[in-house]
């Protein structure tokens, strides 16, 4: 078997336990993913529903997020056991960011938590009520390495 067969073997393996990882309206989800990988920069979600491997409507792609349901810890069990492609003998370098996006007045909203804010105090306090998002970004050896000198 050649590298790209054995490369699309693998991709084919991981796309399969991927679908396997979506519950509920698994289908649209995964093409929504599709979309998400081969479109551009887009304005909005309408959008993705533009790209050819989309064949549903955007209605389907607005029910797919609002009623779609994702197994996280099996996803995240597939992702640990797919690695990054590249040198398996450099340390992976991450760029994190984790932004509050303060709703203090937002009383009833599901998983609102406390979270830091450096400019923004409750109760004298550093902390706003709202949710917290956070980035991930692997960060390129090279320029690592040109940023160190």
């Amino acid at each position: 078997m050649n590298a790209g067969s054995e490369a699309a073997s693998a991709l084919r393996v991981f796309r399969e336990r991927f679908y396997g990882c979506l519950r509920q309206r698994a289908d649209a989800l995964f093409e929504l993913t599709d979309s998400l990988l081969t479109a551009g920069t887009v304005s909005s979600p309408v959008h993705l529903s533009l790209e050819l491997v989309h064949r549903r409507g955007w209605g389907i792609l607005y029910a797919a997020l609002d009623r779609g349901c994702i197994d996280v810890e099996a996803l995240r069990n597939l992702l640990a056991h797919h690695p990054l492609r590249g040198d398996h003998d450099r340390a992976r370098v991450y760029a994190v960011d984790r932004s509050p996006w303060p709703r203090c007045d937002a009383e009833t909203s599901p998983d609102r938590g406390y979270y830091y804010h450096p400019s923004r105090h409750s109760a004298g306090q550093p902390i706003v009520a709202g949710w917290c998002y956070h980035a991930n970004s692997p960060l390129r050896h090279a320029l690592l390495k040109a940023k160190l000198r």
